[in-house]
């Protein structure tokens, strides 16, 4: 059972964004004061990757826990009412993800996922050391 009404939900539902989110932006900044260049949600690659690093032909997608179904994290939180709606909204999600994934790996791309939960205050450095690592070994 929902706690707000079909039109407040539908409100808050409207008000999601889908680029330039503040998971996005935080991973764009801290790339721009380490010297990379980028390009934002190209729309001339398959799947508009959040972050296009063309000098390393690779591509960065920032994921949301909830919206991409983070396996094992405490961020995703199956809900509890319309299931099979929401069962088939992440499976197609699922799909599409790894289709885009595919298809720019056959480009020539490489594609780094960073989840949501990843970007937080305790993980933020490592994930972002990482990041930095794999991105200088190409």
């Amino acid at each position: 059972m929902d706690i707000h009404s079909k039109e407040i939900r539908s409100y808050n539902m409207s008000q999601i964004k889908g680029k330039n989110t503040k998971p996005e932006e935080k991973v764009r900044k801290f790339l721009f004061s380490r010297g990379f260049r980028y390009r934002k949600n190209d729309r001339r690659l398959f799947g508009h990757p959040d972050i296009v690093l063309p000098k390393y032909k690779t591509v960065i997608f920032i994921n949301g826990c909830f919206w991409h179904a983070h396996e094992n994290c405490p961020k995703f939180v199956f809900p509890k009412s319309n299931i099979e709606f929401w069962k088939n909204k992440f499976e197609q999600n699922k799909m599409r993800d790894r289709a885009q994934y595919a298809a720019l790996k056959n480009s020539g791309y490489e594609v780094i996922v960073i989840w949501e939960c990843e970007l937080s205050v305790r993980n933020f450095e490592n994930t972002m050391d990482n990041l930095i690592q794999r991105l200088t070994m190409m």
